[in-house]
């Protein structure tokens, strides 16, 4: 087998694989982040 064709089965087989959850993603994970935003005080900028 030659180094590029296994390696591109590598990367495939890993990505297959990994599952990955992104803070945006819907669900409570996306809510939490949404309050933890809203509740930052907001920042006020001075003239």
């Amino acid at each position: 087998m030659k180094k590029q064709s296994r390696f591109i089965k590598s990367v495939v087989a890993t990505a297959k694989s990994t599952d990955v959850e992104l803070p945006w993603a819907r669900g409570t994970r996306r809510a939490a982040a949404i309050a933890r935003r809203e509740a930052q005080a907001p920042i006020l900028k001075r003239a």
